[in-house]
């Protein structure tokens, strides 16, 4: 694969970033800043911030979408700093770190700026006020990255702990600790559809779903060292850098790499982007080189050929860049082979090989497809035994040749065979749910006999003439949970003209109790959702919008009494609400208060805390949410304690009574060893304590002091 545009610079490239106005960032070791124009590769802009980088495994630099702010590490690694991009003046820095940060980054709507460091803690950082707005879930070892989903609603943190914290930016929540990997975590990605991408020093990648906090899937064949990641914007590809240098390729559908070696270079990948207008993968190097790759460079070439029919040339293109079996022209060469499979199959009912073989034409010179070509006319050797025994109504023959042969049940002759078999069991039905007409109702199906797809289906017709009875009577009194009970026990009613009525009313049922939900006539709407319950392949859609429009209902009522306790409750439960004008207030002023919570609970001052926090202490669903502020409040009491050198007896206690309220948490024993440190002859053993859980931490429990 060879570049289409090519630039290089001085030093080692560490960060490239697509900008809302279409400009491409680029920052290299000794943080120069350049903005380029996408088109020309010229210097649109740019200036230098005088720190320079030795290492380039972690975002030590960021830029806001925007490009109105700026975040880096300084120097001694000790802070970190957030820059106005107009002036380059410092706005905020954060030094509260307990060793280095090591990394940083802006969320995607330009809110918040992280730092992230040694002691597994992340601060966040108000752009707008410059004060910490809140920290993320601590992790009990060094944090190695840092990531955003697209829409800025999920935050992820990756740490030498093994583990994976994700965040809900929008409710301000932890939602999952994702444990999987056996190695220390390095990297993560947001993927498209609440996905995350993570991947450890073993070079172990998982996918994660973001909202069951399970594994989907456990990507194969890395076998490189990963230093840079990065997806296209619609979800088809993932392009992982290598530190040797090379690119490999997934498609993230079936999980399945295209590529080991898409791209091979000579230097570490420092830095991938993608530009998904152009449909080119940035790829930036740790030798100063910065490299664009068309992905679909070659599809005019597969037109061209497509014109000639050449379908070895276009297939040789394709297995020299797999990644052009994705494009529209290479999507038409699959329509018309499967086009052509169709024509051919046709010509073979006919018994005609030789307009077969003219129809496959030049696709006989690609390998794949002849021997695909050979397997089908194969196939067809015994199709004119398959029409003869269908000609003669010797059914048994017939439907076991068909059995033998798959794709005998594409031909229009099978399809005529179907059609006679419903017609021949639809009028035999007629009589077999009359007792007296069951002999008759032999007759009729008698032709099948031995036919094994039907057997079971003959078989059940008459053994169960009397559920069909019971079927339609349920039915014509609308007792459908009778009548879907019955299906369940009984799967060839399904095969009845009565099910498909049935499920067409269930149908019309369903879009019109959704129009009446959207224009807010839930009465009648719950009406119609109270009928679809009993259908059983809605049962859970219409339980659950009838929750919905129940929770709405509440909601509001709470709204209109002033009982925020029950509003706060009802939202966390429904997201539909939380788009709502009354939901994005009251998470708005809960947000502020936890803003300023986070703030007074870095100083652990509990007494603002509690002032702060007064109205949500009974909101049942911010339980968890409040449990992790206060144990932040106790955790900066206890760190501030081992500082200050207080007696070894009172912050014993003091870690006694955190993992008493909050239980054995990451963060606790990543402060039990700074004890342990400090206070060598401590005989203080964390396993003998008793544990609490943050799950079981309420307002109650809520002490002036964690230390007394």
């Amino acid at each position: 694969m060879k570049p289409s545009k090519e630039i290089s610079f001085k030093n080692a490239i560490i960060r490239v970033k697509i900008m809302e106005d279409g400009k491409l960032l680029v920052v290299d070791a000794k943080s120069v800043v350049r903005f380029l124009d996408l088109v020309t590769l010229k210097t649109a802009s740019g200036f230098k911030c005088g720190v320079e980088y030795k290492s380039f495994k972690r975002q030590v630099f960021d830029f806001s979408d925007n490009g109105l702010y700026f975040t880096l590490i300084s120097a001694t690694k000790k802070e970190s700093l957030l820059y106005n991009a107009k002036n380059k003046k410092t706005i905020a820095k954060m030094d509260r770190h307990s060793g280095e940060v090591n990394c940083v980054a802006i969320d995607p709507n330009s809110k918040y700026m992280f730092s992230c460091g040694d002691d597994g803690k992340s601060y966040a950082i108000d752009i707008e006020n410059k004060k910490i707005a809140f920290t993320l879930p601590i992790h009990s070892d060094s944090l190695t990255d840092i990531a955003f989903s697209k829409n800025a609603q999920w935050v992820a943190t990756a740490s030498y702990d093994k583990k994976i914290h994700l965040f809900n930016l929008i409710t301000m929540t932890k939602k999952h600790r994702l444990i999987g990997h056996n190695e220390e975590v390095l990297k993560v990605h947001f993927l498209s559809e609440n996905r995350l991408l993570s991947v450890d020093k073993a070079n172990t990648a998982i996918v994660w779903d973001c909202e069951k906090g399970k594994v989907i899937e456990r990507l194969e064949g890395i076998h490189d060292d990963i230093s840079s990641i990065t997806s296209s914007d619609d979800g088809i590809f993932l392009f992982l850098g290598s530190e040797l240098g090379y690119v490999m390729v997934f498609e993230l559908e079936s999980y399945k790499m295209l590529s080991r070696k898409y791209i091979k270079l000579t230097s570490t990948i420092t830095a991938l982007e993608f530009h998904e207008k152009t449909s080119q993968l940035i790829v930036a190097t740790e030798d100063a080189d910065l490299l664009f790759y068309h992905i679909f460079a070659s599809e005019e070439r597969i037109a061209k050929f497509l014109r000639i029919k050449s379908y070895k040339k276009i297939q040789e293109i394709v297995e020299e860049n797999p990644l052009l079996a994705y494009t529209k022209a290479y999507q038409l060469v699959i329509s018309i082979w499967d086009s052509t499979v169709k024509k051919a199959r046709l010509a073979l009912e006919k018994n005609d090989k030789e307009t077969a073989l003219e129809l496959f034409g030049n696709f006989q010179y690609v390998p794949a497809r002849n021997t695909a070509i050979k397997a089908i006319i194969k196939e067809y050797k015994e199709f004119d035994k398959f029409a003869k025994f269908a000609q003669e109504s010797k059914f048994p023959l017939a439907y076991a040749l068909a059995l033998q042969h798959p794709h005998y049940q594409d031909s229009q002759l099978y399809k005529a065979l179907e059609l006679n078999w419903k017609k021949t069991f639809c009028e035999a039905k007629k009589y077999a749910i009359d007792p007296k007409g069951a002999d008759l109702a032999r007759e009729i199906l008698a032709p099948y006999r031995g036919v094994t797809q039907k057997t079971k289906l003959i078989q059940e017709l008459f053994a169960k003439s009397e559920v069909y009875k019971r079927f339609r009577v349920a039915v014509g009194q609308k007792d459908y949970k009778v009548a879907f009970e019955l299906i369940k026990l009984n799967p060839f009613l399904k095969e009845l003209p009565d099910y498909i009525a049935l499920l067409d009313y269930a149908d019309s049922l369903y879009i019109k109790s959704q129009k009446l939900f959207q224009q807010d006539n839930t009465h009648e709407a719950i009406k119609m959702l109270r009928v679809l319950v009993d259908f059983s392949d809605f049962t859970e859609d219409a339980k659950e919008l009838m929750k919905s429009i129940e929770c709405r209902h509440k909601f509001y009522a709470a709204i209109k009494e002033d009982d925020t306790t029950t509003a706060y409750n009802i939202l966390a439960q429904n997201e539909d609400l939380q788009s709502t004008q009354e939901g994005k207030r009251l998470q708005k002023e809960y947000n502020d208060a936890v803003a300023t919570a986070n703030e007074f609970a870095l100083d652990a001052n509990i007494k603002e805390v509690n002032r702060v926090l007064e109205k949500y202490m009974k909101v049942s669903s911010k339980s968890s949410a409040l449990a992790d502020i206060y144990g932040w409040c106790y955790m900066v009491e206890l760190e501030k304690a081992i500082e200050e050198e207080k007696e070894q007896v009172i912050i014993e206690n003091g870690i006694k009574n955190y993992i008493l309220y909050f239980g054995l948490q990451d963060q606790i024993e990543s402060l039990f060893n700074i004890f342990k440190d400090n206070y060598p002859q401590t005989k203080l053993n964390l396993d003998l304590q008793t544990k609490g859980s943050k799950s079981m931490w309420r307002s109650s429990m809520i002490v002036n002091s964690i230390l007394y």
